[in-house]
């Protein structure tokens, strides 16, 4: 049996979002982060959300990967100067 590595539309399905292309970029557009603000403290995730974001990067294993890089994409404007 193959696994599948979990890829950026995974995250989304399992967060019960669109997870098209274009509505990844929109969400990342529209939801950034201020710097100091953790991807699990974000105001917009549910309860369901924020725990399966917490208990991925807790893992440490791929799905930690993905979740780090949507951290990274929500925090883009708060990194330009």
């Amino acid at each position: 049996m193959t696994q599948v590595r979990p890829r950026m539309t995974h995250l989304f399905e399992q967060l019960g979002l669109d997870s098209s292309e274009q509505a990844i970029q929109l969400f990342i557009s529209t939801h950034q982060l201020p710097a100091a603000t953790k991807i699990t403290e974000a105001d917009y995730w549910s309860a369901g959300q924020r725990q399966f974001l917490a208990e991925k990067i807790k893992s440490d294993g791929e799905w930690a990967i993905i979740v780090d890089q949507l951290n990274e994409a929500l925090h883009e404007d708060s990194l330009i100067q």
